[in-house]
């Protein structure tokens, strides 16, 4: 299973009155491993970056101008979605901005990008489990110990890497129960409710952690607990 945390940075938050976007960051996770793949694009908005946008993201007219424009990074940028489940962070505002983009291009074959690929807002998925609570790409940072020091200016990069620290975290870490070291297909098609019936009629044996492994668990918690600024419940 192929999905890409995606994030983009904007000149402002309606491409219906002429805002445009200006960054896309993407990375790659396959059977929820992080690839080292990756796609990063600034982009010529063909108009200015209001004042109250740099803020936010620190990017410039005088940055972008030597930049591309959307229409020659396009196909590139859809190569490289394309077939993807796509894990956006209110994902409704980038979706709209890259379909604006795409009906702007002057012969557009790809149409929009829900042909392409699957659409999750890891927002949504968050104010699911997380009711009443704040669930901003920092809030969630905050809640599951994920540091994010570095996000001092909203950047779409850097920012989509978060945002897979944060998505990984969220639905539950590693995939399946199968030994790291077994990477057939076969194994890898094993699921969890398979695995629990084939187990069932057999005597599992119980490993305890020794000395060693409890003060060891008990230093990490330790230096969590440190890093977090927070007692734990653990």
């Amino acid at each position: 299973m192929r999905q890409i945390l995606l994030d983009t940075e904007t000149t402002g938050f309606d491409p219906l009155t002429g805002d445009r976007i200006i960054e896309i960051g993407a990375v790659e996770l396959v059977k929820r491993r992080l690839t080292n793949r990756h796609y990063h694009q600034y982009i010529y908005p063909e108009r200015s970056v209001p004042q109250e946008a740099i803020e936010v993201h620190g990017i410039t007219d005088e940055f972008l101008k030597d930049k591309p424009v959307f229409a020659q990074i396009a196909d590139a940028f859809m190569q490289f979605v394309d077939g993807a489940e796509l894990i956006i962070h209110n994902a409704p505002f980038d979706v709209g901005f890259i379909n604006h983009e795409l009906s702007l291009l002057p012969n557009n074959t790809w149409g929009k990008i829900e042909d392409h690929c699957k659409i999750t807002d890891s927002l949504k998925l968050a104010r699911q489990m997380y009711p009443g609570q704040r669930n901003s790409l920092d809030a969630l940072c905050k809640r599951l110990y994920i540091d994010n020091s570095n996000r001092t200016l909203h950047g779409a990069l850097l920012d989509s890497e978060i945002l897979a620290d944060v998505y990984l975290a969220m639905t539950g870490g590693q995939t399946d129960l199968i030994l790291s070291h077994d990477n057939s297909e076969e194994a890898s098609q094993i699921d969890a409710g398979s695995f629990g019936k084939k187990t069932a009629n057999h005597q599992l044996k119980i490993l305890y952690a020794s000395n060693e492994e409890l003060d060891l668990h008990r230093a990490k918690l330790a230096q969590i607990e440190k890093k977090s600024g927070r007692q734990l419940d653990w």
